[in-house]
């Protein structure tokens, strides 16, 4: 009885410490992008963040009017970019790139990746939680 009371202890103890843990939210594709809000994108890479839980590719946009817009894009895990061939090295910042996605919900300069293309051609999917990210189903028109 003893230990049963001793055990139900420790038990307690350990569901209201990890109760006391805040919890990573983790947005769904559809809660921050729009899918009815297709981007395409060229321009020149500012930034490469290969952190968790998403990788982000930043450039610069120049505008119709000649302003410049640095747009930050979301990708999936750095390990599904790393896997997909996206480092660091083979997307240096200075390299010019087409980025296809979609844009935030809020309007700001930001989006969620489909893929990058390299201006000789060469596609590299960026395995997030856009629909076509993955290579195997549908991206956004071009």
């Amino acid at each position: 009885m003893r230990m049963t009371l001793r055990f139900l202890g420790v038990i307690a103890a350990l569901g209201l410490l990890l109760a006391a843990v805040p919890a990573r939210a983790h947005h769904s594709f559809a809660a921050a992008f729009d899918e009815n809000k297709p981007i395409n994108l060229q321009g020149t890479v500012t930034k490469v963040e290969l952190v968790n839980p998403h990788a982000w590719i930043w450039i610069d946009v120049k505008g119709a009017d000649g302003t410049v817009t640095n747009w930050g894009v979301e990708g999936g895990p750095p390990t599904n970019l790393l896997r997909n061939g996206i480092t660091k090295t083979s997307l240096a910042i200075g390299t010019e790139i087409k980025l296809f996605g979609y844009q935030a919900k809020s309007g700001e300069s930001k989006g969620v990746g489909v893929f990058v293309e390299y201006l000789d051609g060469r596609k590299v999917f960026m395995g997030g939680s856009a629909p076509g990210a993955d290579g195997q189903t549908t991206a956004p028109p071009r």
